[in-house]
């Protein structure tokens, strides 16, 4: 009864979008009112991001069955949003019934879509697996049409879209899709029989995929820190992100603090982790700098109680990290961008791994027959690359074909002093959104 209820409240107030250019000089204000539920902010954060929207600024209160979030945005290029079609799209998808109706499903299927085969992979990470699960799919006559691959902590995750590479459809020959699970469970498990590797299938579009990627990575474990990898070498420690758990006795919540370098889709990174872990944002700010994001947020568990050990504490410590981390690697950002064949990636892959590149992260993608495909590589022991390797990579591959997009070495700006008490002092004597709007971005 209490949920016919709760969605008759919903119909009588469907979500209610205000997108204004004109409050602030250097972002578009997005204002979201509607009914709250357990998922909403994720949901509201998401399709920002699917907009490719980067959020420099953002108020977030939703407290006493309401909820009511102010966010602003750019685009890539650092602009307002100015196009009048894309404005309508923001607004309809996120006043739409369907942005903010419960999930189909939360746990992965095991039918493949009729477009293609949907594979989800986990296991140890290691220098050239990616090349070497891209030969088994080839030598399998399976073509990849996308795919996302993530490594962070030893592990790496995947999820692939597959095809028959002689007819272009899903896969469904269950003998073969067997043979396929078996076949690439034994390269990912590889000679660690530490922890276990997983293949498995499931339909797109139903879970977003990089949210499926957060959540292979956490049920994985990634969050339990290596201090040594396996190479020997020390972990990298100068660009973790400072991530602080406070009580906050006053009004019964736990204080979240994180400061870390500013990156797109930072926030959807993070609060898809608190949903995922079953934590609930009744209150938050970001603030992003040229460099530095700063995000503060007050929260408690579904249960309505904050956390109250120090072991949980630390938990959710370490997983904030490992979202913040997963997306953010600094490498050498290389872009593929070629006709499609069969076994190309089979091919890129192995020349990568021939030539001592290690993959940290990619995309993949194939539309119309053309490919573009972006890695972020280091050498085997985590280093920067030698120019010369990539150079001699480049001739190889060609050099309209193989560009370099971006090499991160820039440290963050030294973070600017922020009270923690800043946002709760204003929090609850606030009851509008309005104040919000006359905070200027940072230039």
């Amino acid at each position: 009864m209490d949920d016919e209820y709760a969605k008759l409240i919903r119909r009588m107030n469907p979500p209610r979008v205000v997108i204004d250019n004109n409050s602030c000089e250097d972002a578009t204000v997005i204002q979201v009112d509607s009914v709250n539920k357990h998922g909403i902010l994720l949901e509201v954060v998401q399709v920002l991001t699917d907009m490719n929207l980067i959020i420099t600024k953002a108020y977030i209160s939703c407290d006493a069955g309401w909820f009511m979030d102010v966010f602003n945005v750019i685009n890539y290029d650092g602009n307002k949003i100015r196009d009048k079609e894309v404005i309508d799209y923001i607004q309809r998808r996120l006043e739409s019934n369907a942005s903010f109706s419960p999930s189909l499903r939360d746990s992965v299927g095991v039918m493949p879509s009729e477009e293609h085969t949907s594979i989800e992979l986990s296991g140890t990470d290691r220098p050239g697996l990616l090349s070497e699960v891209c030969a088994v799919l080839t030598d399998l006559h399976c073509s990849v049409v996308n795919a996302e691959i993530w490594t962070h902590n030893a592990r790496a995750a995947a999820v692939v879209h597959v095809t028959d590479d002689s007819t272009g459809c899903a896969i469904k020959d269950p003998k073969r899709l067997s043979t396929i699970k078996e076949l690439l469970c034994n390269v990912l498990k590889g000679n660690d029989d530490l922890k276990t590797a997983n293949m498995t299938l499931s339909p797109p579009g139903v879970t977003n995929r990089e949210r499926r990627l957060h959540q292979i990575m956490f049920a994985d474990r990634d969050y339990e820190r290596v201090e040594v990898d396996r190479l020997g070498g020390l972990e990298n420690k100068k660009s973790r992100p400072n991530v602080t758990v406070l009580d906050c006795s006053q009004k019964d919540y736990t204080v979240i603090t994180m400061r870390s370098k500013d990156r797109p889709k930072l926030l959807f990174d993070i609060i898809c982790t608190l949903t995922d872990m079953q934590y609930v944002v009744f209150h938050g700010m970001v603030n992003t700098g040229r460099m530095e994001a700063y995000q503060e947020f007050y929260i408690r568990h579904v249960d309505g109680l904050p956390i109250s050990s120090e072991a949980e504490r630390e938990r959710v410590v370490q997983c904030l990290e490992a979202a913040i981390e997963r997306r953010a690697y600094e490498g050498l950002e290389l872009e593929l961008c070629t006709e499609d064949r069969v076994g190309l990636l089979s091919d890129i892959t192995r020349i990568f791994r021939e030539n001592s590149l290690c993959i940290k992260r990619a995309e993949i993608s194939t539309k119309v027959g053309q490919v573009k495909d972006t890695f972020y590589v280091t050498d085997v022991t985590g280093n920067p690359v030698d120019p010369k390797i990539i150079d001699a990579l480049r001739r190889q591959i060609g050099h309209s074909v193989l560009k370099v997009k971006h090499n991160s070495s820039i440290s963050p700006k030294p973070p600017q002093e922020t009270t923690m008490g800043f946002l709760f002092g204003n929090l609850f004597k606030a009851r509008n959104f309005q104040s919000f709007k006359l905070v200027r971005s940072y230039s």
